[in-house]
């Protein structure tokens, strides 16, 4: 098992664009606390938080897409676990969550509460097109190689690496059924 985000924390520092990704999620999650008055869409804010990192210029407008993609990605596929196991997002990420940042527990917890019913649907598209690519960005959690079934784990937001195990560039979420066989 390899844990890409030890020892890495030099090239975090230098990497905006995961920076950016832990800022949109939590900018994200500020403005679904501040639109109380009904459920938004997850879809909407983030577009709205995407223009308005761009407008600032803290992101390209390439950047901030791809960014607004890896968020969107991530939360569908927390939103395919609850949907499909009923469980809370412990088993999602397949380890303790005392070793995630508070902040990423309380964004994921947020967004994922506050927004379950888009998140449902999105569920069924993120079943579809759910492969994570290395280069990409994504939050914490695990990601199983498409091609030799190794587990590379995230505890914070990071840049997905090629497969320690056999260098493949796929990957995807622990499923259901791969629970089963641990």
């Amino acid at each position: 098992m390899n844990d890409s985000n030890q020892g890495h924390d030099r090239d975090r520092t230098t990497d905006h664009l995961v920076d950016a990704y832990d800022e949109m999620l939590k900018r994200t999650r500020e403005g679904i606390e501040q639109a109380q008055e009904s459920a938004p869409k997850l879809r909407h804010m983030l577009e709205q938080v995407r223009d308005n990192m761009v407008e600032l210029g803290e992101l390209t407008r390439e950047e901030a897409a791809k960014i607004t993609d890896y968020v969107e990605r991530d939360i569908e596929d927390a939103a395919h676990w609850l949907a499909d196991t009923g469980e809370d997002l412990r088993e999602w990420w397949r380890f303790d969550l005392e070793l995630i940042e508070q902040r990423m527990l309380d964004a994921f917890t947020s967004v994922a509460d506050q927004t379950s019913l888009q998140l449902k649907q999105w569920a069924e598209r993120a079943r579809q097109a759910s492969l994570y690519q290395a280069g990409q960005i994504t939050g914490p959690g695990t990601l199983i190689c498409d091609k030799c079934g190794a587990e590379t784990n995230f505890t914070r937001t990071g840049r997905i690496p090629p497969c320690a195990e056999c260098g493949n560039l796929t990957f995807r979420r622990p499923q259901p059924e791969d629970k089963a066989s641990d």
